[in-house]
């Protein structure tokens, strides 16, 4: 099935259903990023959360992902990827429905460690699903089509990210505190399953080829066995591949980067002391330019190529923690939202392009489980460290250290990525 909408004349027959699907996919999770998922971390703070609490949020799923990436990399590899990732996106997502009735179940505190709990079960559905969609992504877009798709993507996130993080702050604004988020997150459960859906439509371009059956043949004598490293569950092999470099690299990256998560919602509600509306409008401003950078994503990164959109995106995103270290009113806020938006398209759109460029078209899953453990060691490390820094030297001087540690990773990708 095609859709109308996201037909390009340049993009092959065989190709747009994919391309389509994919659209609508993050469309939909454009629709739960901008409700559920955007306010959970403002709706723990007005709960009452530390920024412990807030840092084990992002914390709990970096815990479960160490330990089931590499064996969820193996699960993926044994299976037909859209099929492995459709069921993941589904059992993950289940876990959303369960945000809703929290207020009718446990006070201030018990919904915050209830919420702690939950991300920590979906975490385990959500580790193959992460692999697993960065390999299904490379195997049903072909490179040429990678960065129009991924600038595509980016702009349709933005849209729906943006419009559905204004109706949020206006919901949450006309209606009472706990009743309100109930419908927010109820919002963003039906977003998540009809991203899911599409999910389910995404098709590997070579399912076709390796649904025949190959002829037996029989092994050479002189066969030669794969190296004990290439057979290891651990597959630690790749360490010795350049891919180690751009591993270290992206590690650096999104430890900079989540370092200051768990600091934002802490700074605008106790510091900007700005209220839902007021958050609402600076995410949509964030995602108008996320937007308009995504427009430019396509020609940028032709010209310059994903690792230096990427390097240099990085160390321009430390712009936003040092504006809004410096940041006092509401007024402020909106400016560096509206700033903000467009490195973050550039890295949004190039970094996983940048991985892609350098794994072996028939080793993903192994090369993407490495990534996600690197990812998931940097979301717990910063998740747990971020608070505690800002803890010891005050909110103000962690933004602007961890704005520095952003300079400093986007030289790193550009000089050794």
């Amino acid at each position: 099935m095609c859709f109308n909408l996201f037909r390009h004349a340049d993009v092959p027959e065989q190709y747009r259903s994919n391309f389509s699907h994919l659209y609508f996919d993050i469309a939909w999770f454009g629709v739960l990023s901008g409700t559920a998922v955007n306010f959970l971390n403002v709706y723990a703070t007005r709960l009452g959360a530390t920024g412990l609490q807030i840092g084990l949020l992002a914390a709990m799923a970096a815990v479960v992902n160490l330990f089931l990436a590499i064996p969820a990399g193996r699960w993926i590899e044994s299976r037909h990827t859209g099929r492995a990732v459709f069921w993941s996106s589904v059992v993950f997502r289940i876990g959303y429905f369960f945000w809703i009735p929290l207020p009718w179940l446990f006070d201030a505190q018990g919904q915050i460690w209830a919420l702690i709990i939950l991300a920590f079960l979906m975490a385990i559905p959500l580790t193959p699903l992460g692999v697993g969609f960065n390999a299904l992504f490379a195997e049903a877009v072909p490179d040429r089509f990678r960065a129009q798709v991924a600038g595509t993507r980016n702009i349709t996130f933005a849209i729906t990210y943006m419009l559905t993080s204004l109706i949020a702050g206006a919901i949450l604004k006309a209606m009472p505190f706990e009743p309100g988020y109930q419908v927010i997150f109820a919002i963003g459960a039906f977003g998540a399953a009809m991203s899911s859906y599409h999910i389910y439509h995404v098709k590997p371009l070579q399912e076709e080829i390796l649904a025949l059956p190959s002829p037996p043949t029989a092994a050479p004598e002189n066969q030669v066995d794969s190296p004990p490293g290439k057979k290891s569950a651990l597959r630690l092999d790749i360490w010795s591949t350049p891919f180690r470099n751009v591993l270290l690299a992206l590690f650096f990256f999104h430890l900079s980067h989540y370092l200051s998560a768990p600091i934002y919602p802490l700074y605008n509600v106790r510091v900007l002391n700005l209220n839902d509306n007021n958050l609402g409008i600076g995410t949509a401003l964030y995602y108008l330019t996320v937007l308009i950078g995504s427009t430019q994503f396509r020609r940028t990164a032709h010209r310059y190529g994903n690792r230096k959109v990427t390097g240099w995106g990085v160390a321009g995103m430390s712009l936003y923690p040092f504006m809004l270290a410096a940041a006092h009113n509401v007024w402020q806020f909106y400016v560096l939202s509206f700033l903000g938006g467009f490195l973050f398209a550039m890295v949004n759109g190039a970094y996983i392009n940048y991985m892609l460029e350098n794994i072996p078209p028939d080793d993903r899953p192994s090369h993407l489980a490495w990534y996600s453990i690197m990812l998931n060691i940097a979301i717990l490390g910063s998740s747990l460290a971020g608070p505690a820094i800002a803890d010891v030297i005050g909110l103000v001087n962690a933004l602007i250290i961890f704005g520095i540690l952003r300079i400093l990773a986007g030289i790193a990708i550009l000089k050794w990525g």
